[in-house]
């Protein structure tokens, strides 16, 4: 296990590119092992999650061949049993159960400790509900997936989770009729873009998503764009620190732009420039240069879709507030690679802030600096590693991250930018 040790810093200012995005490398590599033809894939994440998918498809029959962060894929035209170990990427698991549940064979999918913990059942009931066939260890993996005919559903979903609509979608392309998926809040929708640019032909009205059963994925080239979620971490740090951050190449679809509408809430000097598609999704620069005496914040279930990933690291901004931030109705947060809420009051406290648990959420007081000079261990969360880095780095004395490396699995080059020139 590493320790990573961050000093205080003063300014922290950096012109980056930002990291590629993990949703859109999964799906990107995944649909196009699935399609026919060949693909290539450009800008993909090489973090161990999106590695999991790859090989993933590979076990079952479609032909990757990685050149730097660019992926050549040759579709498995039909794929092969065999058994699939996801490690820790839930969308791996999700996404392959609504993928296979109407092909012809049997998979066992398995994860890693925490991945094995994480709930299944709100992916086997709809797909069930379809005719599919998987079992669970009381809806947890490991699952068996043994492939069937499937019939079309209407399904409205209890909670927001786009892993969970994707492969209600991706099952509804096997499916026999039109199935509709209808969400509570609506959630990233980079499944629907990418199947259309795949020939797939969706509907949508309001929070109603449709797709008729019997159509073909056709083999797509596609750049990645960069995960706003990534850009979180150094554009926070340098709003926490006074540096003017830089970030390019920004996804900015507009189901993922929750933390832009928190910079609007609290006031942050921060500009977007550069706006370009990149294969139906915008991207762009984000700069943000100060913080002020910026106001609370408030997020409510709402908003929580468009910033799930950047919670952690939020909540160390909360700190360096002017008021009370309020961040309620995201139970869902207990039910990601760790229990989120209380590993980010567990954070917040550890660097020296000020914060209150609730049933759903967390309420966090300002304290200005953070004291730092602490240890703290991510226990795995990638997403808490780096939030982590940000408050020691924001704070009076720093701080150690304890295992710091799972950052590498939605950010390799996270380290090399904290600490390099």
């Amino acid at each position: 296990m590493s320790v990573f040790k961050i000093q205080p810093i003063k300014k922290f200012a950096k012109r980056l590119t930002c990291a590629p995005d993990k949703s859109i490398t999964h799906r990107a590599i995944m649909f196009n092992s699935a399609a026919d033809g060949n693909s290539e894939v450009r800008g993909i994440l090489l973090g161990e999650d999106c590695l999991s998918t790859i090989d993933c498809m590979r076990r079952m029959g479609a032909q990757i061949e990685l050149k730097g962060d660019a992926a050549f894929i040759k579709g498995a035209g039909g794929f092969k049993s065999a058994e699939l170990y996801c490690g820790n990427s839930g969308t791996t698991m999700r996404l392959l159960c609504g993928l296979l549940a109407s092909c012809g064979g049997e998979w066992a999918l398995s994860g890693d400790e925490s991945l094995s913990k994480r709930p299944m059942g709100r992916v086997i009931i709809p797909l069930a509900q379809m005719g599919a066939k998987i079992f669970s260890q009381n809806g947890r993996a490991p699952l068996k997936v043994s492939g069937t005919k499937l019939k079309a559903i209407d399904y409205v979903m209890p909670v927001a989770s786009a892993q969970v609509k994707s492969a209600i979608l991706l099952a509804a392309l096997g499916a026999e009729g039109k199935t509709s998926v209808t969400e509570c809040e609506l959630t990233r929708d980079h499944t629907e873009i990418m199947l259309k640019s795949m020939g797939v032909e969706i509907e949508r009205s309001g929070k109603t998503v449709k797709l008729c059963g019997g159509q073909k994925l056709c083999g797509s080239n596609i750049e990645v764009a960069g995960d706003i979620s990534s850009a979180a971490f150094p554009l926070v740090c340098g709003l926490m620190t006074g540096g003017t951050v830089c970030v390019e190449n920004v996804g900015l679809n507009p189901t993922r732009t929750g933390i832009l509408e928190i910079f609007e809430q609290i006031g942050a000097d921060y500009e977007i420039t550069d706006e370009k598609d990149c294969g139906g999704e915008k991207t762009g620069t984000v700069t943000v240069r100060s913080l002020g005496h910026a106001r609370a914040f408030n997020i409510t279930r709402k908003m929580l879709p468009r910033l799930v990933d950047e919670i952690p690291v939020l909540a160390v901004l909360a700190c360096a507030l002017g008021g009370e931030s309020i961040i309620s109705d995201a139970e869902e947060l207990r039910v990601k690679e760790s229990d989120r809420i209380a590993a980010t009051i567990s954070l917040v406290r550890a660097f020296g802030g000020s914060v209150e648990e609730t049933e759903s959420g967390m309420i966090i007081s300002p304290v200005g600096k953070l004291k730092g000079g602490c240890a703290f261990n991510p226990r795995g969360d990638h997403r808490m590693a780096m939030a982590a880095a940000v408050a020691a780095a924001a704070s009076e004395k720093g701080g150690e991250i304890e295992g710091g490396e799972c950052a590498n699995v939605s950010y390799p080059d996270f380290w090399e930018m904290f600490f390099g020139g």
